[in-house]
């Protein structure tokens, strides 16, 4: 049987495109255990080289300092409370990974007992809870890893009492849980739940692996052979996030966060740091914020950009400390809110290896990359705050998280976005409302919420109809030649039975303006097509082809070619529905088309601080190659 599992587990890494190495038996999985406490993330007396490399650079003791502050502050705070927010119990597992993690950092730099005894009162609280949610197991994942943090950093110093009270909330309110075919879907899930349910889980089994050896070998082996399901249908082929900017922070973060732990405690991570794109991708979530530090937020995601932890990992392990350029200029001054982020003394285990003298601008200001959201980034420049920056977003609907938004774009210019997306709603606002967010069909309710479907997009829509949900788009075709950088993409198959071909080019020229061109031939009946542009900008039609944004005492042209007929109009973007998030200081913006039945027709549309822009060739034309990574 034990050479049947290392057969099999081979044949996933073989499969699945992991760098295969020897796959030991459940007997030899904890063979290389550190047997000391810390033996996560941090090793037992690593805190002295890690208070060192901290002393070297102001930004690093700035952090530093903002954790502890916050220590200090925690002190006061009662623990979390068994509270759910609807289904969810996950506002109070992150809330309590966050201090646990910040108050045992606290006390393992500076000795102070105080923070010691804070971390056990909020550890031994939750112990006390009736479960960790178990119906959704994101909650028990996080849970799990905050009480197994706190007990592992500070196993010394407390008490066997206290000790036994967490082992035995982990093993019967976390890892047994994740045994229970009712609440273990994540094994086979290709998303986030996978990458962060397996990490917490790990993370319960590594640090009690002494007390429970076999049900610890059997948690690692288990989810070094799940999470391959995520991490190729995540990353590969170029390490493009299908879930975009939000979940890159959440499921990245916790693979990551996975990788560092059986290396640690291990001396290997089986393998899974050679995972096909995996190493890619920090270049991916790196080009998808753009000078304005706004995210290209395709999705459900945010679009601010905070301290990410799991950048300065990539940055240590590639070599490449260009990966740090955006996070080099928020440590420069960090913000209060970054104390927010759970897993913010993470960034100084990982990233203080990392000399920021060495960060430099990135080479390259192109990027794109297929899988299952294919996406572009491209921008003028890094160094300038007036760059111009667009977003480029193909794919599909169907994917986990997904928008109608295939085709979409953003754009950034002179310091300001002219070109937005809404990103997500609140998922608690909706299923509060009895919405059925979570149905990804044709004629699911998801597509009804205001902000998900195409017309809340960048994107054309024909007759007001719904974009195809199971459609796909790729990335056909790039080029970045000089001063230009363009993207082309096929949406045909986004139109079935509205349209019989779609077709969009997109690209920055001479890095002054944004281009954007679409070819349309239509289906068999007379169609009404519509174009759409999202902006925060004050709008002002200036004549039947052309459009003046204004916003902070700026201005950009929105301006159309075609020999079609057009009507320039604005839309509202008010809510249509009680469940819908308000959109205030938003507008929609751009055309409506009256087209035949078979006809052909091409729209040229600039973006441009000026009048002056030059014509636009057929897409056929355009010199682009094959995006085949």
């Amino acid at each position: 049987m034990k050479k049947t599992l290392t057969i099999l587990l081979i044949q996933l890494f073989t499969l699945t495109g992991i760098a295969a190495q020897p796959a030991p038996d459940s007997s030899q999985v904890l063979k290389n255990l550190r047997q000391e406490h810390p033996r996560l993330l941090l090793l037992k007396g690593e805190e002295k080289a890690l208070m060192a490399r901290i002393g070297k650079h102001p930004q690093w003791q700035a952090v530093h300092k903002l954790i502890t502050g916050e220590c200090d502050r925690l002190l006061g705070e009662a623990p979390v409370e068994r509270i759910k927010i609807g289904r969810r119990l996950l506002d109070k597992s992150r809330e309590c990974l966050r201090r646990v993690f910040t108050l045992s950092y606290a006390y393992r730099t500076t000795g102070d007992a105080k923070y010691l005894a804070r971390a056990e009162k909020e550890l031994l609280a939750v112990a006390a809870f009736e479960d960790w949610n178990p119906t959704h197991f994101l909650d028990v994942a996080e849970m799990t890893m905050s009480v197994a943090i706190g007990y592992d950093w500070l196993y010394d110093q407390l008490s066997e009492q206290s000790r036994a009270r967490l082992r035995k909330a982990m093993l019967t309110k976390g890892i047994n849980p994740s045994l229970d075919k009712t609440y273990n879907a994540f094994l086979t899930a290709q998303h986030n739940w996978n990458q962060v349910c397996n990490a917490g889980i790990t993370f319960g089994a590594l640090a009690m692996a002494e007390h429970e050896p076999a049900i610890a070998a059997q948690m690692v082996k288990r989810a070094v052979g799940s999470v391959p399901k995520a991490m190729i249908h995540s990353y590969k082929p170029d390490g493009a996030y299908p879930e975009g900017f939000g979940y890159w922070g959440y499921g990245t973060s916790f693979n990551v966060l996975l990788i560092s732990a059986l290396q640690k405690a291990l001396g290997t991570d089986f393998g899974l740091s050679g995972s096909e794109g995996f190493l890619k991708t920090a270049a991916f979530m790196q080009h998808l914020v753009g000078p304005t530090s706004l995210a290209h937020n395709w999705g459900d995601s945010g679009v601010k950009e905070g301290l990410t932890p799991a950048l300065f990992w990539f940055a240590q392990r590639t070599q490449d400390p260009s990966l740090l350029w955006g996070q080099k200029a928020l440590l420069a001054a960090p913000a209060q809110t970054e104390v927010r982020n759970r897993i913010l003394p993470a960034l100084l285990i990982w990233g203080t290896q990392t000399d920021l003298a060495a960060v430099k601008a990135p080479a390259q200001k192109f990027w794109a990359g297929q899988g299952p959201s294919p996406v572009a980034m491209m921008r003028s420049s890094w160094e300038n705050r007036d760059a111009v920056f667009l977003g480029v977003k193909a794919g599909s609907p169907s994917v986990n998280h997904a928008h109608m938004d295939v085709g979409s774009f953003v754009v950034d210019a002179l310091g300001e976005r002219w070109a937005m997306d809404f990103g997500m709603q609140d998922y608690n606002s909706l299923e509060s409302k009895g919405v059925d967010l979570w149905n990804r069909t044709q004629n699911s309710q998801r597509w009804q919420v205001f902000r998900l479907n195409n017309f809340a997009h960048n994107v054309l829509s024909f007759d007001g109809q719904l974009t195809n949900a199971q459609g796909y788009a790729k990335i056909d075709g790039v080029r970045e030649q000089g001063r230009d950088r363009i993207v082309t993409t096929n949406l045909s198959e986004m139109y079935q039975g509205q349209a019989k071909t779609v077709n969009r080019g997109l690209g920055i020229i001479g890095e002054r303006y944004v281009v954007i061109r679409d070819e349309v031939e239509c289906g068999p009946k007379e169609t009404v097509m519509r174009w759409n542009m999202l902006t925060a900008a004050d709008v002002r039609i200036v004549d039947e082809k052309s459009v003046e944004l204004s916003q902070n005492g700026k201005k950009m042209l929105l301006i159309f070619k075609t020999e079609t007929p057009i009507s320039i109009r604005t839309w509202p973007t008010a809510p249509q529905h009680d469940y819908d998030a308000p959109n205030p200081g938003t507008t929609f913006v751009g055309f409506e088309a009256k087209l035949s039945a078979g006809s052909r027709h091409s729209f040229t549309a600039y973006l441009s601080a000026s009048a002056d822009v030059a014509p636009v060739k057929p897409l056929a034309e355009w010199p682009v190659k094959p995006l085949q990574k």
